[in-house]
């Protein structure tokens, strides 16, 4: 699978979906569900596009119920509510900030509400943005990393585990950069592997009530999120993404969605604390 990616740029973060070239793939026509997921119900943030849509749509193609809680891209939330549906499964998007907690709360209580229960919860949803340089960090840009790629995935968890139940399972989108670390994105790495040691001590903590907490560590996939991060600062570093993957090449986030899967379904059953890692072949430490 090859993509050329031109160099480009947008404006906000966390990007959308229209105005990326070309087009990402979110799930592959040829991926056929077996029912893996039939009958539960997850909870998706930043499942409006990305990696996230690629979850919800595998989810829902193995018969899971969706919601997706996504911050303000609503024609790429809708579209993801449209593609899960048309999969004959129940979709709702709610819109609003992962760093709130009031709003994790809300999201989980609709969820519950209009699914009838819950039993997978991603958090997905985060934010990067590229400095070359430490000092270049602001107090407020640094705070925001943590509020929305630790803080979000904390209230999220705890707001959904009294609906959790033995057999739920819990899957956190970290990075490769956790593992290799990335010189221009220190705030981002930084919140990525604090992701790791909280999926780990999760993983101890809720293993006794049969609720398992897994990991996806992508390496760089074709999502709205990079040229609204890397593109404002280089907009030709966004054509050369995947240049130094063994692969060659960026991900697709259809390539990502089947790890989602395994970790949801029991097929996944005798494994917790650990992560995926899907990344064309980057090496990783740790």
């Amino acid at each position: 699978m090859t993509t050329t990616i031109p160099p480009q740029s947008q404006p906000h973060q966390p990007g959308v979906e229209r105005l990326m070239n070309p087009q990402a793939e979110h799930i592959r026509e040829s991926y056929r569900g077996s029912g893996k997921l039939k009958g539960r119900r997850a909870l998706v943030s930043g499942g409006d596009s990305g990696i996230g849509r690629a979850a919800v749509l595998h989810f829902a193609r193995e018969g899971a119920d969706v919601a997706i809680l996504y911050l303000e891209e609503d024609e790429d939330a809708h579209e993801s509510v449209r593609l899960a549906e048309a999969e004959g499964v129940k979709a709702l998007a709610i819109r609003g900030n992962v760093a709130n907690s009031a709003v994790c709360d809300d999201a989980v209580k609709q969820t519950v509400d209009t699914l009838g229960g819950l039993d997978i919860v991603v958090n997905n949803a985060g934010v990067q943005y590229v400095s070359e340089d430490l000092t270049d960090i602001t107090d407020d840009m640094w705070q925001h990393h943590m509020d929305v790629n630790i803080n979000g995935y904390f209230y999220l968890t705890r707001a959904a585990l009294p609906h959790l139940g033995r057999d739920s399972a819990i899957i956190n989108t970290s990075s490769v950069n956790a593992f290799a670390g990335n010189a221009s994105l220190v705030a981002y790495t930084t919140t990525k592997a604090a992701e790791m040691g909280f999926t780990r001590a999760l993983a101890l903590q809720l293993a006794p009530r049969g609720i398992r907490v897994n990991a996806v560590a992508p390496g760089p996939v074709w999502t709205p999120l990079q040229p609204a991060s890397w593109g404002p600062v280089d907009p030709e570093a966004v054509a050369h993404l995947g240049d130094k993957t063994p692969l060659g090449r960026v991900g697709q986030p259809s390539e990502l969605g089947p790890a989602y899967v395994y970790l949801a379904a029991q097929d996944s059953s005798f494994v917790t604390g650990q992560t995926l890692h899907v990344n064309g072949g980057m090496i990783i430490n740790g």
